[in-house]
């Protein structure tokens, strides 16, 4: 029987050759630079997009989690974005302390009709974007390197002349589209040509974003790609580094996360991850991984159930079930050796005192995050004593001995193997007492 051969149509991805790189040995140590794309590219991924006034209520949820930079719209794309931004600004429905961005590719009509959209902004990000990978300069729009250069250049030209005029704070974003698909040294020429068209200081800085647009790397050459460009970069002191990492080979965490150790300040992303195809990077599992390491995420993740339950229902969405850190089974211990591990790792917890985490299969505290301890073990054919023993103890404050604990979660798993699902705690407690005759 043949095999087939199609996997020879793709081309292993190219490596980038750094003479001495420097973010492997890197340690993240504070929150990046969060930017929300859930209103913009998030909502234009979704099976039913929200209207206005979804929009409004995740806007100022994203709000209440902590978010200082949300970018809200490509106003110029669709008449329901640009009335979105023009009732934000009109009913001073935006924070003095949040930043709003706008998305617009580099034609005149489109970033003029941008401009008006924001028009009584207090701060906004203005992003430039256009396409540069190989494929797309010449499948898409048949245009040469220099004329690719030329657009952008051009597309700053005029930012930087409505800039001028806009009475509000304007920060200026540019975004080679398809950045994971160019090859690197025309990346660095496109982007030093839009800095120099801008000139940046220290004190009057622009965002540069690279996006994962489509991932087709590891997360490590992602990473080599930011680190060459953050060296190539002209101005770098007056730059902010941005990614915009999607989610076509399930890393988008993993990139965003190197990307920050080799430069990168910002990085754009939604809630759970919701973008077009495959997914922007999940802002929440980002931002508890910084959480679990001691460091403060900079946003209000505490309250982060509520938050994610309203999400969904705006979005008509769901959340796995064993999502990382938000899903509702991902404390849930079935197996015996967890169970046990839990259960002494919870007695340890009481006397141990020294402001520290030790609990085994469990990376952060569920009671952190409002979670009941009683969610924690669950009892099925595969639980054994220590499950049972902790259930006891939880719900009912009964101490067992080990004896004891033998028997009884010999009887429970007799049960299960009967009803063919988990048991509860008043099952458990059932089993208990008909076993000490109480």
């Amino acid at each position: 029987m043949q095999t087939a051969q199609t996997f020879k149509k793709y081309k292993p991805y190219p490596l980038v050759h750094l003479a001495h790189r420097e973010w492997a040995s890197n340690v993240i140590t504070g929150a990046p630079i969060w930017v929300s794309t859930d209103l913009r590219d998030g909502n234009q991924a979704l099976i039913e997009p929200m209207n206005t006034t979804k929009k409004l209520a995740y806007f100022q949820k994203l709000v209440e989690m902590g978010f200082k930079e949300i970018e809200i719209a490509y106003p110029s794309a669709s008449q329901m974005d640009f009335d979105f931004c023009r009732m934000l600004i009109e009913q001073n429905l935006i924070p003095d302390d949040v930043r709003v961005a706008v998305l617009m590719p580099s034609i005149e009509k489109h970033i003029r009709k941008t401009f008006e959209a924001m028009k009584g902004a207090k701060k906004v990000t203005m992003h430039l974007y256009n396409p540069t990978a190989d494929n797309q300069r010449k499948i898409v729009f048949d245009k040469s390197k220099a004329e690719i250069i030329a657009l952008a250049v051009e597309g700053t030209r005029i930012i930087k002349e409505e800039a001028a005029k806009f009475k509000g704070d304007v920060l200026f974003q540019y975004s080679p589209e398809s950045f994971s698909q160019t090859e690197l040294e025309f990346a660095r020429d496109v982007v030093n040509a839009v800095i120099s068209e801008w000139m940046p200081t220290k004190n009057a800085p622009m965002v540069i974003n690279l996006p994962n647009t489509l991932e087709a790397c590891t997360p490590n050459i992602y990473a080599d790609r930011i680190e060459w460009m953050s060296k190539q970069m002209l101005e770098r002191d007056a730059v902010i580094l941005s990614v915009h990492p999607h989610n076509d080979r399930g890393c988008a965490v993993a990139s965003a996360e190197m990307a920050i150790l080799a430069g990168a300040q910002r990085v754009e992303g939604t809630l759970l991850g919701n973008g077009e195809r495959a997914g922007n990077v999940d802002l929440v599992t980002l931002a508890f991984n910084l959480y679990s390491q001691g460091i403060d995420p900079m946003l209000d993740i505490y309250n982060i159930d509520t938050i994610l339950q309203e999400i969904i229902t705006l979005t008509h969405s769901s959340i796995p079930p064993r999502h990382p850190y938000v899903g509702s089974q991902i404390y849930t211990a079935f197996s015996g050796t967890h169970q046990d591990a839990i259960k002494k790792g919870m007695e340890y917890q009481k006397v141990v005192l020294d402001g520290y985490w030790h609990v085994p299969y469990l990376v952060i505290d569920p009671k952190d995050i409002k979670r009941d301890y009683r969610d924690v073990v669950r009892i099925n054919s595969q639980s054994g004593k220590g499950g049972v023993a902790y259930v006891l103890k939880e719900f009912y404050g009964i101490e067992t001995t080990k004896n004891m604990q033998i028997e009884i979660a010999l009887e429970v798993q007799k049960l299960c193997d009967e009803k063919g699902i988990e048991v509860n705690a008043e099952e458990i407690f059932k089993v208990f007492r008909q076993m000490c005759k109480l």
